[in-house]
């Protein structure tokens, strides 16, 4: 559920789903602190956390790539057609045939340019920092293509209190099987209508799904109100510079991170085909650069012991695999939320969230 397909409703209220599973910016909302695959970078000033499409972006770039040579391929048919064997009866078939050939090409032109306007000669990434000096979260949105005026890319900012309104946000079973969720951050007027809005993290799936993302909530949490100190590894860094092979990591993994080894073989396949969509993607793509004000604000004193990663951590889906193998990076990295007072049980709290009814439903 791509958050560029799926986008909010600039001008409506937040949705009654969303508005029943606020998060808050202060306390714990599980028993487990972690993070899941959405870390860029960790100091004592800010950490720097992947948007929600950017573990998926493969789905819509391939969707792009098909419709540009679906519209191809029709717009070659059409001139071939026209040009050799021209209709000449006037009757049905053939006004059909030339309405048909001749709309083809501009609805799948059309297609490309909806699915592959984020994903081709775009940003390779669209990062969010979590500012601890500032209080505040920095998100890219666009690139901005402006050359004259350069700046920067399009960003926007969300102050860390409580007119930023965070909520788990539910998207359509995913496959037929399980709800997706992911974390939303939305900004409203003075009548509650969302002015914006903007995903944080990952898309996670079903109870165990929606355990994990508590528990990344607790971990960003923590960050902004206690400092890196407290914090557990991250599960990985992500690479700010993406390699061919995390890039088949991406497409493998996405498609389930707990699958057997067994299945992972015979889908292998469909991976790499993918692969060759986010490759292609992320080549035509550069990265953002941040205004002069974000990087002021986001100065790091070069003796942070907290500044991550560096040295021999390591950065990426295949070396941090390699590192859990070796023993050198924890397998799961995680801790207990300190304070909290819910049920111990990590998966019947998220069972609880997963179950809470919309705003004006009855219990």
């Amino acid at each position: 559920m791509d958050e560029r397909i799926f986008r909010a409703k600039i001008g409506y209220p937040i949705p009654a789903w969303d508005a029943s599973h606020r998060l808050p910016i202060s306390g714990c909302v599980g028993p487990e602190v972690s993070d899941s695959a959405t870390i860029f970078r960790i100091n004592s000033t800010y950490m720097e956390v992947s948007d929600q499409p950017h573990m998926m972006r493969h789905w819509l770039a391939g969707g792009a790539l098909l419709s540009f040579l679906t519209a191809i391929l029709f717009l070659g048919v059409g001139l071939n057609v026209f040009y050799f064997h021209p209709p000449t009866h006037g009757d049905f078939a053939d006004i059909f045939m030339v309405v048909i050939l001749t709309l083809s090409p501009m609805i799948f032109a059309v297609m490309a340019y909806y699915l592959g306007r984020d994903e081709f000669f775009s940003l390779s990434r669209r990062p969010i920092r979590f500012n601890r000096c500032t209080k505040k979260l920095y998100a890219v949105r666009k690139r901005d293509k402006i050359f004259r005026s350069f700046s920067g890319d399009i960003f926007c900012e969300a102050p860390w209190d409580e007119n930023s309104i965070f909520c788990v946000h539910q998207g359509p079973e995913k496959f037929g099987l399980q709800n997706c969720y992911h974390i939303r951050c939305y900004q409203t007027d003075a009548k509650g209508n969302v002015t914006n809005a903007f995903s944080i993290g990952r898309e996670w799936q079903g109870v165990d799904g929606m355990r994990e993302l508590l528990a990344q909530w607790n971990y960003w949490c923590l960050f902004m109100n206690q400092g890196p100190a407290a914090l557990p590894k991250p599960l990985l860094y992500l690479s700010e510079r993406e390699k061919l092979s995390d890039s088949f990591l991406y497409c493998l993994y996405e498609m389930g991170f707990s699958l057997p080894q067994i299945l992972r073989t015979i889908i292998s396949p469909f991976a790499i085909l993918i692969t060759f969509h986010r490759f292609i993607s992320l080549w035509t793509c550069r990265q953002p650069i941040w205004t002069k004000s974000v990087l002021e604000d986001s100065y790091v004193d070069p003796a942070d012991i907290y500044d991550q990663p560096q040295g021999e951590t390591p950065v990426g889906w295949v070396e941090a695999v390699r590192a859990r193998r070796e023993g050198r990076y924890p397998r799961f990295p995680s801790c207990e939320a300190v304070g909290w007072s819910g049920l111990a049980d990590p998966r019947k709290n998220a069972k609880q969230w997963v179950d809470r009814p919309p705003v004006g439903e009855k219990q």
